[in-house]
Parts: C-alpha cells; sequence; structure tokens
C-alpha cells in the first residue's frame, strides 16, 4: 500500500479532481474485503481515475491513513502469527532446543556460526543475548520447519560431550597435529603477502582469517619451505605482514567496496556483505568486555 499527500504532490490537478482540496491518497492492490474495510472506515473517500488512487480529504487525512495503515498491517501479522501456529500443531518440532513461547518460538542451542547463520536467514528473528536464546514468531515458521534440520544436526555436533568425543578421537592423529600447527601459526598474527601488492597499513581488508587490519609490513622474507602447508601458494616474493583484529570503531568508519574481490586475490576491500557480519561480531565482543569489566 502506499499513501501520497494532496494537492502538494499535484501541481496540474483536473476541476473535477480533488486537487485543491486538503487530503491524502492512497493506492493499494485490489481486494474486495479490504476495499470494504477502507469505505467502512473513510466513507467520505472517493477513487481518482487520473491518479490511480483513492483520495481521502480533510487535513488529517495523512494521519488517519497512517493509523488505518497500521492496525492493517497488525491484522496481517495476527493472521500469519495464528496461521504458523497452527501448522506447528499439525507438524511440530520436538526437540530439546526449542520451547513455545507466548509469542512465538524460543531457541536455545550450544554455540554454532550453522545455527547462527541459519537462524539470522529466518523472518523476524532476533537474539536476545540477556537470556542468550533466539525468539521466532509463530509467522515464521515455515522457513524455521525448513530450516530446522541443520540447526538441529549443528547444535548436537557442538554439544560439549560430542565435541570432547571428537577431540579425544582426534588426539594424536595426524588432523590433531596439523591442526594445533595451524593454531600456533594464526596466533603469530603474521600473513605473507605479495611485495608488489601490498595492503594499505591501519585499515580494515580482508584475508584468508577474514577482515584485518594490518600493523606492520617488516619486509622479512617468507620460507615457503616452511609455511606452504598454511599457506598454498606461497612464493619467495612474499613478504611478511602483521595484523590485530579491527575494532568496530574501524568497522563502522569502513566505507564498504562496490565491487567483490577479484578470483584468487591475497587481500580486498570488504563489501557490505562482508562488514555487516563483522560488525555485529565486533560488537558482541566489545559488550562482553564492558560486561566483564570491573
Amino acid at each position: 500500500m502506499a499513501e501520497t499527500k494532496s494537492p502538494a504532490d499535484h501541481d496540474e490537478a483536473p476541476p473535477s479532481e480533488d486537487g485543491a482540496k486538503p487530503g491524502a491518497d492512497i493506492s493499494f492492490p485490489y481486494d474486495r474485503m479490504t476495499v470494504e474495510q477502507f469505505r467502512r472506515r473513510f466513507p467520505r473517500a472517493r477513487w481518482s481515475d487520473v491518479r490511480k488512487a483513492w483520495f481521502v480529504p480533510g487535513r488529517t487525512a495523512s494521519r488517519r491513513i497512517g493509523r488505518w495503515l497500521a492496525e492493517m498491517e497488525a491484522e496481517t501479522d495476527a493472521h500469519a502469527d495464528a496461521k504458523g501456529r497452527d501448522a506447528f500443531v499439525f507438524d511440530p518440532i520436538d526437540s530439546p532446543y526449542l520451547e513455545l513461547g507466548k509469542a512465538g518460538f524460543r531457541i536455545r542451542t550450544p554455540y554454532s556460526k550453522t545455527v547462527v547463520d541459519e537462524l539470522r536467514e529466518v523472518p523476524f528473528s532476533r537474539w536476545d543475548g540477556d537470556l542468550r536464546i533466539w525468539h521466532v514468531p509463530f509467522r515464521s515458521y515455515e522457513e524455521l520447519r525448513r530450516r530446522w534440520p541443520d540447526i538441529e544436526a549443528a547444535a548436537r555436533r557442538n554439544e560439549p560431550e560430542e565435541r570432547r568425543r571428537r577431540a579425544e578421537e582426534r588426539k594424536g592423529s595426524e588432523q590433531d597435529r596439523r591442526s594445533k600447527l595451524r593454531s600456533a601459526e594464526r596466533k603469530r598474527h603474521r600473513y605473507p603477502l605479495q611485495g608488489d601488492d601490498l595492503p594499505p597499513i591501519g585499515r580494515p581488508v580482508v584475508i584468508a582469517y577474514g577482515i584485518v587490519v594490518f600493523t606492520d609490513i617488516t619486509g622479512e622474507l617468507v620460507d615457503p619451505n616452511i609455511v606452504t602447508d598454511f599457506y598454498p601458494g606461497v612464493t619467495e616474493d612474499h613478504v611478511w605482514g602483521f595484523w590485530r583484529v579491527p575494532t568496530l570503531e574501524e568497522l563502522v568508519r569502513t566505507w564498504p567496496a562496490k565491487m567483490p574481490s577479484v578470483q584468487d586475490a591475497e587481500w580486498w576491500l570488504p563489501t557490505i556483505e562482508e562488514l555487516r557480519p563483522a560488525r555485529r561480531t565486533a560488537r558482541s565482543r566489545e559488550a562482553r568486555k564492558r560486561a566483564t569489566a570491573p
């Protein structure tokens, strides 16, 4: 539905139209029940063939139309919520990670990036940082139902007992050894860069680890024989750059790149799709620091 004011938006309305009268226009797709509700609410409204819209006279028409639109939207949401709740009753999700609330579903799982990514795609979902749960309204049940197998599987994989079991199985294996080496390498906060294609210092850029800020490029040459397992494709022409995690302020101030990175680039400027999750993560990280500060 769309609403426009009159007569300011119509400089040359025909004499037979309402261009000279105070009021507002509203247009919406034809639906018999909606039209009947509209006519009951605005009995003085008239249809304009020229503007292809309903004209509601009166100096307060715009405010009255706004209230009616808000009520219609609330009715639509209530209908969608009732429909979603009925769908849940007919085909429920039986899971220890999901509880039924008054206004929708409450979801509590072990932390998993997969769970977070899936729930962010569910319309109208929101995270409650105080209760550490996700809220999903009834109206979003169909999308939640579609994504639930992946959500539950990821949650079960990240249960503490399951993670400990996998860790015990990996202990002493080649996979465990390589994982520890990769972790130790990342903790050095260094990254190989082509000597003729260096990123800007002090500005958020994207590398394989995510969005970082390079603080120093020493010119020290990389030895491919030592780090080729961690950085495939590294050559003797690469030099070490040292990085840190960007602050929320730096991420907010960063202007997003309009074009995605070129294929096989070692670093690139972040797009808005890359900045948004990084900003959310930084905001949560700084909130945790404030909560634990003395």
